[in-house]
């Protein structure tokens, strides 16, 4: 079963980086509130990014890379979608 690593741009102009087997519910959960902590109150919320993957591992392997990159590769890597 596939998984997603996504990106997210909020309202403030942040980024968040996530991952989930779903991207539809989980983005869904974010603009509800009850998605990670960082997106509460940040709306709203744009889905600017997403990338297939093999598996949870994965997911969570390629989530730390993005998270590592610099706003900058980050704009990059959205642009590139």
């Amino acid at each position: 079963m596939p998984w997603y690593v996504y990106i997210l741009r909020c309202g403030d102009g942040t980024l968040y980086t996530g991952s989930t087997d779903d991207v539809p519910r989980r983005l869904a959960a974010h603009r509800s509130g009850k998605g990670a902590k960082y997106t509460r109150g940040r709306g709203p919320l744009e889905l600017v990014y997403q990338e297939e993957v093999p598996d949870k591992s994965a997911a969570l392997k390629r989530e730390i890379e993005i998270k590592r990159l610099t706003r900058q590769e980050k704009e990059r890597l959205i642009k590139g979608m």
